[in-house]
This record gives C-alpha cells, structure tokens and sequence, in this order.
C-alpha cells in the first residue's frame, strides 16, 4: 500500500539521492562533518532552526507550530561502521567511497527519513507544539546519545517524550513494528585478567598457570546464564577475546592471561546479577588455582524499554500511517544494544522497527552487503509525520 503522507515525486527523489549520496560517503562516530552539514542546510532550508555542536557533531532541528504545549523529540542516527562494503552480487552506483567504512545498519536511511519528515511538517504545519528532530552521532559503541545529554540537551530541549526509529531486514517495507517493554539489551563489556607466577612450560610445578585457570572461567562463566538467571530472563555473557603467552614461545607458561567479552540484559536487576556473578566466578577461580584476577565491568548502553503510553501513542499513528494491518505489535527484542536507551531513561520513550523488506543474500545489520531499502522511506517519513500530528494537537 502507499503511504498515506504524499512526498511530491521532486521531494521522494531528493530523498533518494540524498540517502544514496550518504550512503557513498560514509563517516564514522564523531566524525560526521559532511553528514551534519548537510542535514543542517536541509532542516534551515527549510525553515526549520537549527542547532549544531550537540555531542560534537550532532545536529538538533526545532519546529514549532501554533500555540500548543507539548514537546516530542525524535531520534535518528549518523554515523557508519567501520567494516568494508562488499556488493559484488549489485554493484551500486552509490557504493561507499571510503576504504573501510560503509553504512552497514541503515543510518543513512534514518537520517533521510528524518530529515523527510522534518521537511514535509515545516511545509504542512499540521499540527500545534513543539517537536525536537535529533539527529544524533556516534551511535556504534561511540557514545553519541550520552555525548549530546552530556552537552545539556534535556535542559536546552526540554520534552515529554522521545521516539527513535530503526530499519528491520526480513519485514516489508510497508510494515511496522510497535511493542511495549524491553526492544533492545543494555550493551557492557567486561575483562578479567589472570595473575600467576610464570615457568617453563615443562616444569608447570615450579609456577602458577594463569591459562588453565582462563581455561575453567571460559567453561564456567556459562552457567551464569544457564544456572543463576532466571530462565524466564533473556540474558548473555559471551567471552569474545583471549590473550596469554607467545605462540613464538610454547615452552614457557606466562605470567598473566586477559579474558574479555561483553554482557546482555533487558532488565537492570538481571544486569547486576550478570556484573556480580562474573567477578563472583573470576575471583573464585583465581582462588582455586592460587593465583590473583583483576576484573572490570564497564556499562556502556543501558536496555531499550519502552514505556507503555508512549509506545500506545507511536502504534496509533503507526497504524494510521500503515494501516492496522500493516502493524505488528508482538516482535521479539534483540539483544543487540542502541544508546537511545540514554534519552529515553530520561523521558518516557519508544522505539520502532520499520521493515527494510528481504535480507537478500544474507545481507543484514553489520554485513558487508547490507543496503537500506529505498522503498522504506516514503513509509518512514509518513509515520514521524502522523506520530507528530497526532501528539500534538492543540
């Protein structure tokens, strides 16, 4: 079905070459210079006002329409990967002309859409308040959410709620997603370094092995979630990186070994479960084998849950936009993780999943042959449109 917000065919194919000229230059976190520029000529064109700096690169448009009170943010995302794009099977015109970065998760489709929005109410003006377009940097891991609150934005844009949007392979592009509660896990890193006393590897009696006791916590660390959290608790700990000794020296047994990973949670209480019950066990082990552990759990992104009268808000005008049938409003989370969480602990918030239609050949976020779908955009733009005509109403 077409969406019910009519772009002019002028406007959609500006859109398109717009998100196709982001896509070509893609610009890591805190790096998107050109990216903030141009949204920021796009927003002031059209008269909308324009903040920039926020989180060092981030771009804040305001609008505001008649006499009504209520204040909305919604959220888009910049930045790119730092991953090669491979298209092979397609070779696009538009493909990434920076070595080793690329738009791998749609960003460049959310900043379009957005930005489409942001046009098309400046232009329509149906509705009475004030809205808040973040356009938000150095989502991947970098800090950006927390970068721009750093920076007061809560105090300089003070709002009653805050919206984020995000493409989903697999679903139609004319479909949307809207789920109370938990969408996305909090996102923390740990590491654990092992202390013994280091030998020759043929005499392991004469020191304290550090390896073997990484060894027993890698097995061991598994049962966190098997055994202490609660099976009806989705959570994980994954060891992801490990270090120790010298494969130009397999004789000799070393002094230290690192294990390092990262943690996932949908609940704050299984979150420090996951942070205690891993130094519980590194330090346990490190007992058992007569050596030291030194651990650290750094929380970086905190979980996505949506607050029920925001999320009964965003499925109304989902709805509207879509068509009730167009709308799903059971959809698993995903334990990946997003620092919108940082806005919306902050403020009552909800976060979305827009269809990017098939994966094809296995093209899904942080692949290397991912593309956002430009049929998505019209769809995107005709939600944030409705989702800000129906809040805000006189």
């Amino acid at each position: 079905m077409s969406a019910p917000v009519t772009l002019t065919a002028e406007e959609l194919t500006m859109l398109t070459a717009l998100r196709h000229d982001l896509h070509a230059h893609p610009e890591l976190g805190f790096e998107e210079e050109r990216t903030a520029e141009i949204v920021a000529q796009k927003l002031a064109e059209a008269g909308i006002t324009v903040t920039r700096g926020l989180g060092k690169t981030g771009v804040v448009g305001t609008l505001t329409v008649g006499n009504g009170t209520g204040r909305i943010a919604l959220r888009a995302d910049m930045d790119a990967l730092a991953m090669p794009e491979q298209a092979e099977q397609a070779e696009r015109p538009y493909k990434s002309t920076q070595p080793g970065k690329m738009h791998a998760c749609g960003h460049d489709g959310h900043t379009t859409m957005l930005l489409g929005a942001a046009r098309h109410l400046a232009e329509t003006r149906g509705f009475s308040g004030t809205v808040h377009f973040i356009f938000q940097p150095a989502e991947e891991g970098r800090g950006g959410a927390a970068a721009m609150l750093d920076d007061r934005f809560f105090e300089r844009f003070p709002v009653d709620r805050v919206y984020g949007l995000h493409n989903m392979p697999g679903m139609d592009v004319d479909e949307m997603a809207v789920v109370n509660g938990p969408q996305l896990a909090s996102s923390d890193s740990w590491a654990v370094t092992f202390t013994g006393t280091g030998t020759h590897g043929a005499k392991p009696h004469l020191g304290r092995d550090p390896v073997t006791a990484a060894g027993h916590f890698l097995a061991a660390i598994h049962t966190i979630v098997a055994r202490v959290v609660d099976p009806l608790e989705p959570a994980v700990v994954s060891a992801c990186a490990v270090e120790a000794g010298d494969f130009k020296a397999l004789n000799v047994i070393p002094d230290t070994a690192k294990v390092a990973g990262t943690a996932r949670a949908y609940s704050a209480e299984v979150r420090d479960q996951l942070e205690a019950e891993i130094g519980r066990i590194a330090q346990g082990i490190a007992q058992t084998f007569g050596i030291t552990a030194s651990y650290t759990f750094t929380r970086r992104i905190p979980p996505v849950i949506n607050d029920p009268e925001a999320t009964a808000r965003a499925l109304a005008a989902a709805q509207s936009a879509l068509g009730e049938t167009r709308v799903r409003t059971s959809f698993p989370p995903s334990t990946a993780g997003d620092d919108f969480a940082f806005f919306s602990q902050e403020v009552p918030g909800c976060y979305v999943w827009l269809g990017n239609g098939p994966a094809v050949d296995g093209a899904l976020h942080h692949n290397t042959r991912y593309d956002f779908n430009d049929d998505a955009i019209a769809h995107g733009v005709a939600f944030w449109t409705r989702l800000v005509e129906m809040e805000l109403v006189d």
